[in-house]
């Protein structure tokens, strides 16, 4: 993939707002440790499930921004079926090259996407900053843990959503 440069411009209240929504969970960590139960699971419906995508739903509806049924009324559990949905259907967001803070990242770590988070900035060395729930230092993709992140473009797509515009 390309390099994707965005340094946080596009900057509105409702990306604000989603944001802060997501950076007040940050430290916040599921319990037991390895359990994938959660305050967000617990309002999803599906608690004690892998928890990346649940997360992301939970903050764009506490945001004032919910997602559209994804696979469940109240978003995506799934990443794989955020991807084919936001492939398919192109009424609630669209693939974007130029994130802008508050988008949704899917990151592709093996054969299929299989986690997700929030869009912060573009760090100009290559990298960018996250927000992702159940992640950790030493498990990208099941740590059960929110997280501020660094990454690489490398792995990833971005999925702008026409609520925050």
């Amino acid at each position: 993939m390309n390099m994707i440069k965005n340094n946080g411009a596009g900057m509105n209240a409702k990306r604000s707002a989603l944001l802060q929504v997501a950076k007040e969970q940050i430290g916040y960590t599921e319990a037991p440790p390895g359990s994938n139960m959660t305050k967000f699971g617990a309002w999803f419906g599906l608690n004690g499930v892998p928890w990346c995508g649940i997360f992301v739903s939970w903050c764009y509806s506490q945001a004032g921004f919910p997602l559209p049924r994804i696979g469940f009324v109240k978003g995506f559990a799934g990443v794989q079926t955020a991807f084919e949905y936001f492939t398919n259907i192109k009424k609630f967001g669209t693939f974007t090259r130029n994130p802008k803070p508050g988008d949704i990242v899917l990151f592709k770590f093996g054969s299929r996407y299989d986690h997700t988070g929030l869009f912060v900035k573009d760090n100009k060395d290559g990298t960018f900053t996250t927000i992702e729930g159940n992640t950790g230092t030493g498990d990208d993709k099941n740590g059960g843990a929110v997280m501020e992140r660094v990454r690489k473009y490398d792995y990833a797509v971005f999925i702008a959503i026409n609520a925050l515009t």
